[in-house]
């Protein structure tokens, strides 16, 4: 299937400026630091939430940190699982899942997803199949109701590669960012302006970005919020930020507020999906063409 409303975009984002290989990959690195979190939280006596595949990605010489401090990486972790299985759980009939992450999120195996739900993962390639690799070595295993497919961050268009797994933009839709390697903030901007093409109207984007993205946007001057609301309301979502401290007092948990490197947000697009407005286009042609010749029997 071919891009929408005759644009030619192809959405391939610069994920790091070095390339390096094996375990001095940066990307690799990052991934890995994210899953010793989740595995450090799994081990605590009450846990946020259980991952019970993230150690096998951790190196068994890694030091164990069982401090009593909550992590906001472990915060945003437990809200996003349960935003997506909340927002999942309310739609009918095929339920898609588009997740952008670091290559090693092990969501699609680890949660409890309803009958019916087709995951995508957008991550890095080389992460990924490192991860892939470890995670069949310990019998991880989608749920067989589901269905799972890969989409590399490297791909020359990912809009298309999407659309040739199935995505269908005018179903509902959530879609996930944590881990996601966002270099710049025209990164982040291509980020939105693909979800914005590709997700229908009212569908869910949730998730973290980097906090330093609101300090390199040298033309805003305004505080965090009021930046946020501005890029995403530039590609058509309303935008909620979600507040760290809030999250672990409902979870009925202390957090010591420190400096979070993260803005954790929900927001909702308010915009028609490409494939929506090029169905409206369709049915429009089609009726006036219907007109034009009802009208010429008549003469």
């Amino acid at each position: 299937m071919g891009p929408l409303i005759g644009t030619s975009i192809r959405r391939r984002f610069s994920v790091s400026a070095v390339k390096l290989n094996g375990d001095n990959d940066p990307l690799l690195l990052s991934a890995t630091a994210s899953a010793s979190l989740r595995y450090q939280e799994t081990l605590r006596p009450e846990p946020l939430f259980v991952d019970p595949y993230a150690g096998c990605f951790v190196p068994l010489n890694i030091p164990n940190d069982m401090s009593q401090d909550l992590h906001p990486y472990c915060l945003a972790t437990k809200f996003i699982d349960d935003k997506l299985l909340r927002t999942v759980s309310h739609i009918d009939g095929l339920k898609q899942v588009v997740m952008l992450t670091d290559g090693m999120d092990t969501r699609p195996y680890r949660l409890n997803w309803p009958t019916s739900t087709i995951i995508f993962d957008i991550s890095p390639e080389g992460v990924f199949k490192t991860a892939a690799e470890k995670l069949k070595g310990v019998g991880a295993k989608i749920p067989k109701s589901c269905i799972f497919y890969h989409i590399p961050l490297e791909s020359s268009d990912i809009e298309q590669s999407l659309q040739s797994k199935g995505y269908n933009g005018s179903r509902p839709s959530i879609w996930a960012i944590q881990g996601f390697p966002v270099m710049t903030l025209a990164n982040s901007e291509e980020v939105l302006s693909m979800i914005s093409s590709l997700a229908m109207k009212g569908s869910f984007f949730v998730g973290e970005l980097p906090a330093w993205l609101a300090e390199t946007d040298i033309e805003i001057k305004y505080n965090t919020k009021q930046w946020i609301d501005k890029l995403f309301m530039s590609k058509g979502f309303r935008v909620e930020l979600i507040n760290y401290e809030g999250v672990a007092e409902s979870l009925g948990k202390n957090f010591a507020t420190g400096h979070c490197n993260n803005i954790l947000f929900v927001a909702q697009q308010l915009r028609h999906s490409d494939y929506q407005m090029e169905t409206w286009r369709r049915e429009f042609q089609r009726v006036e063409a219907e007109g034009d010749e009802d009208g010429f029997d008549e003469l």
